[in-house]
């Protein structure tokens, strides 16, 4: 008996000692071959209708990342500038970006083109913060007094773009790409500033702070307003939402967050977009401007599908959309 109490003790002993063993290369192996980090690119426009993506982006650059935080440490965040919608959404159909925070027209037109396989919206980021501006001293005043003149959009088939040309054919002109009773002519926004001012633009329906630029720096008024309108969202790729569904349901929870801080922390908020405006622009942005727009937007995470099937509408009206798009899986929450 005490033969095979001890050689059962004794197996009992390397038994454990091979368990401690094995955790200990097993720990070694875990420090030595660490998890392999993942890279999540992002998108968003130079825009204060973008302040998640500017307020982002400039914690990023402070290396107190607001999304990294809530990722984990396994996760990092690159960020892309794009001046307008149709540009980013080439890079989500190239698989170049995962997220970006864009405008609805273009998240749509992009959906509609891929039969609703590549795009998904995750959540709303603002609605308002878009306006056309006319001349300070125009008497320009409805649609119809726009026949012959020049109106600036930031991009061909950016929500600005669909909404000029929507509002000039709801106003009974008749609007082309290329022309039409007036002409609708695609300019970058610091483009449309400088023409502004030499007075080459009649009109300019762009997104803040490009509108309290034009006021302020350029003697514009602001014709027509759109405080209720969707103007940016949050989009996925579909691929990846599918691939990588809870980092995708972390950024758009760390997304939401933001929205809230952003709303209970203006001041703070502003500080940032200013900061990260002046950074991606490398130009100097006022206290007092980005204080102005800011009072014509509306954070919000929120998405209206009411909303959307009113800018599916004004896109068909213009010919950016052929047929009703199926919209069942545009919306997608993570």
């Amino acid at each position: 008996m005490t033969k095979v109490g001890s050689a059962d003790r004794w197996r009992r002993s390397c038994s454990t000692l091979w368990r401690l063993v094995i955790a200990v290369l097993l720990l070694l192996s875990s420090a030595a071959f660490p998890r392999a980090q993942t890279t999540l690119r992002v998108g968003h426009f130079p825009n204060v209708t973008h302040a998640q993506g500017l307020v982002a982006h400039a914690l990023s650059r402070q290396g107190k990342g607001w999304f990294e935080q809530r990722l984990g440490p396994n996760v990092a965040i690159q960020w892309f500038v794009y001046n307008a919608g149709p540009s980013a959404m080439e890079a989500i159909l190239a698989k170049s970006i995962d997220l970006t925070y864009v405008g609805p027209n273009p998240a749509i037109n992009a959906y509609a083109k891929s039969r609703g396989e590549e795009i998904r919206v995750i959540a709303g980021a603002a609605n308002g913060g878009s306006a056309l501006v006319v001349q300070g001293d125009s008497n320009l005043k409805t649609a119809a007094d726009f026949r012959g003149k020049t109106i600036a959009t930031p991009q061909l088939g950016n929500t600005q773009d669909v909404a000029a040309r929507s509002w000039l054919v709801a106003g009974g002109l008749r609007i082309t790409q290329m022309g039409g009773d007036a002409q609708v002519v695609p300019t970058a926004n610091p483009d449309q500033l400088l023409l502004f001012k030499q007075k080459q633009l009649d009109g300019a329906w762009t997104v803040e702070p490009w509108v309290s630029l034009l006021e302020s720096e350029a003697g514009g008024k602001v014709l027509v307003e759109e405080p209720d309108a969707i103007t940016t969202l949050l989009v996925a790729r579909a691929g990846f939402l599918d691939a990588q569904r809870d980092l995708v349901r972390k950024f758009a929870a760390a997304h939401e967050e933001l929205t809230d801080w952003i709303i209970k922390n203006p001041a703070e908020a502003q500080r940032l977009v200013r900061e990260e405006l002046a950074a991606e622009t490398r130009a100097k942005v006022s206290e007092e401007l980005i204080a102005r727009a800011w009072r014509r937007i509306v954070q919000t995470h929120a998405v209206s599908r009411e909303a959307v099937d009113k800018l599916v509408a004004s896109a068909q009206a213009v010919g950016f959309l052929r047929g009703v798009p199926d919209l069942a899986r545009l919306i997608e929450k993570p």
